[in-house]
């Protein structure tokens, strides 16, 4: 019985290696100018950690093989440096996988966290909250108004709280429901929650962003190719939190004119 079960471990550990190695869940089309360090990051850490998980099945399956027929009174083996060199083996191994994946895993995110936006990033503001993402363009002036928390009013789609009988700024800022950005123009998000924890995530995109309640994050991005592409929330939000979602419209330039004039004459 024991052997059967070291056999088991074994195609087990196998097939379920099969799907990964053959791609048949793979990620989806890369659509950013960040995308392929980060593609190539996560073969390399698939291809350690697989590794490591065949090799640790293949040695239990080996112990368990080996070890499972002792007869009474047969003196036990023991592997050399104890149950305490076996620990400390394992930790070695495992913290210098980590830290190596880590090392090489700066370079894959330095383009998206660890550099700033350039000058003529386009901003575009995103508020996430209890169920839906919202977004503010600025209009002509470039600039955003201010927020104000005591006026926010879904009931008369007032979603970021704008005064704009006072507030000059606020005047001709675009709010909308969808996002839309131009192919080939880096994007400079300001991330913002209105009540609990939300993630924008993008998988075309390779982005995948917390909104922290109480912080405004910042996010960019240069989308390559033209298409609709869906926003979710990967934060487990409250009731809702399955139907939270948007959707990012990649467009050209024109095209992109176009539609943010259209907005425009809505507000």
């Amino acid at each position: 019985m024991a052997k059967f079960f070291a056999v088991t471990i074994v195609l087990i550990a196998i097939g379920s290696a099969v799907p990964i190695l053959r791609h048949t869940w793979w990620m989806a089309e890369d659509i950013s100018t960040h995308g392929a360090p980060i593609d190539e990051q996560m073969s390399e850490t698939m291809a350690e950690a697989g590794i490591s998980f065949l090799a640790s099945q293949f040695i239990l399956a080996y112990f368990i093989w080996k070890f499972s027929g002792s007869r009474p009174g047969e003196k036990i083996k023991h592997l050399p440096g104890g149950a305490k060199g076996m620990v400390w083996a394992a930790f070695l191994l495992v913290g210098t996988e980590v830290l190596a994946l880590g090392i090489f895993g700066v370079k894959a995110w330095a383009n998206v966290y660890f550099t700033p936006p350039s000058a003529n990033a386009m901003p575009v503001q995103v508020q996430a909250g209890q169920f839906a993402f919202y977004f503010r363009y600025p209009g002509p002036d470039g600039k955003f108004g201010p927020l104000h928390a005591d006026l926010i009013n879904e009931g008369t789609q007032n979603f970021f709280g704008l005064d704009q009988d006072h507030d000059q700024d606020s005047k001709d800022d675009i709010v909308t429901a969808e996002m839309a950005i131009p192919v080939n123009r880096e994007i400079h998000l300001l991330m913002h929650a209105k009540d609990v924890g939300h993630s924008f995530f993008v998988p075309e995109l390779r982005v995948q962003q917390d909104f922290v309640p109480g912080l405004d994050v910042s996010l960019h991005f240069t989308a390559t190719k033209i298409g609709r592409y869906e926003i979710v929330c990967t934060q487990l939000c409250g009731l809702g939190h399955y139907n939270m979602k948007a959707y990012l419209n990649v467009k050209s330039q024109q095209d992109f004119d176009d539609w943010l004039k259209k907005e425009a004459a809505m507000q």
